[in-house]
């Protein structure tokens, strides 16, 4: 219930990977004892109603108070539909704070328009870097973090980097990963493999995990065919799942790679839901990866990590984690896969504040916070 000293406060979502971020903060700003009022913004970037039954629904989140359905569109168009629409309804609402999560269009785009209307900005998952800015989510960190009043790290390094590019060290807040708490909260509930799998045998007891959705590997016909013949040599020794992502299917299609994966012994999948992603990645042997959530998640289940890119944003993962950064050349990727065969591969270790509790540590900030401040 609503009550009248309640701080109104305005979340804001936008694309897959905020929704396992906004989950276990919207559930404790949902507590009956706290003093906000928070309200959730759906900016509509990446949303379809399986989405809605795979993510909003199987992680509990409440339907979004707002959905300014933007749709997609180039980085410039979507950043800039996102800030027409979401600025009449932050005069509408009128919070005391406004709240994004991550790294998308949205995160920058609402927070652009909120610190211009003199709204204070909460970024959860701040200060990290892959120093990579050909990629959009990097300029979308860098410039979130320069405009924000309250910052929320996973992991220390991502202070350094803040105060590094002149962050006040008053505003940076270790809290741990969101990541992790809806990981936890969720892990007795995933999918079980059997369930996902439709050719479960004997011979089927072991797998790799494979998701690529990066623009500098499916994009370009040479990285994307490579990649292709460096699974398709993988598979021969160990069984390869592989859920495709749309941006991905598209592009296997437009370079003639579909039928080669369809007549090979990679199972293909269509996008899954986060419970069935959490089944396959607790089950996995190895897990072939250019996404950065799964880096930290597969840290969190302590199953090896092979990613597919050149930098990556979450350097615990690989000095404290399970995670290796091997590119896209096909050398590197077979000699980390024959490793994690041969010796189990990167053991690591659970980061510190992984511990599920990520979400309540940020909404105590944020309370005493507000108290200070008078809001």
């Amino acid at each position: 219930m609503e009550g009248q000293n309640q701080i109104p406060i305005l979340c804001v979502v936008g694309a897959r990977p905020n929704f396992m971020k906004i989950a276990p903060i919207m559930r404790v700003f949902n507590r009956e004892d706290n003093n906000f009022s928070a309200k959730l913004l759906h900016t509509g970037q990446h949303y379809d109603q399986s989405m809605k039954v795979s993510f909003f629904d199987q992680l509990n989140i409440p339907e979004p108070d707002i959905d300014l359905g933007v749709g997609s569109g180039t980085h410039a168009v979507q950043t800039a539909e996102v800030m027409k629409k979401f600025e009449p309804v932050l005069d509408t609402i009128q919070p005391k704070m406004v709240l994004v999560v991550g790294d998308v269009n949205s995160t920058l785009a609402c927070a652009l328009v909120a610190v211009k209307k003199g709204v204070p900005v909460i970024h959860v998952e701040a200060g990290l870097r892959s120093n990579d800015r050909s990629m959009p989510e990097e300029i979308n960190r860098i410039l979130t973090d320069q405009i924000s009043d309250l910052l929320f790290i996973t992991e220390e390094s991502a202070r350094q980097n803040l105060v590094k590019e002149g962050v006040c060290e008053h505003k940076i807040h270790f809290v741990g990963n969101v990541m992790i708490d809806t990981l936890l909260h969720n892990l007795e509930c995933a999918t079980p493999v059997e369930s996902i799998l439709t050719n479960v045998n004997n011979r089927f007891k072991e797998y790799g995990l494979v998701t690529l959705h990066r623009p500098s590997n499916v994009d370009d016909p040479k990285v994307l065919s490579s990649l292709v013949e460096t699974l398709l040599n993988i598979s021969k020794d160990l069984k390869l799942v592989f859920p495709v992502h749309p941006r991905t299917l598209k592009q296997l299609q437009l370079y003639d790679l579909l039928q080669v994966l369809e007549q090979s012994d990679i199972q293909m999948l269509p996008p899954l839901g986060y419970l069935e992603m959490l089944g396959l990645m607790r089950s996995a042997k190895v897990v072939l990866t250019d996404s950065g959530g799964i880096q930290e998640e597969t840290t969190a289940l302590g199953v090896p990590c092979i990613t597919l890119r050149d930098s990556t944003e979450r350097p615990i993962t690989l000095t404290e984690g399970t995670n290796v950064l091997v590119g896209s050349n096909p050398k590197c990727i077979r000699e980390a896969f024959d490793s994690v065969i041969t010796t189990g591969g990167k053991s690591g270790r659970i980061p510190e504040f992984w511990d599920g509790r990520a979400a309540e540590r940020i909404v105590e900030v944020i309370h005493e916070w507000v108290r200070q401040a008078k809001i």
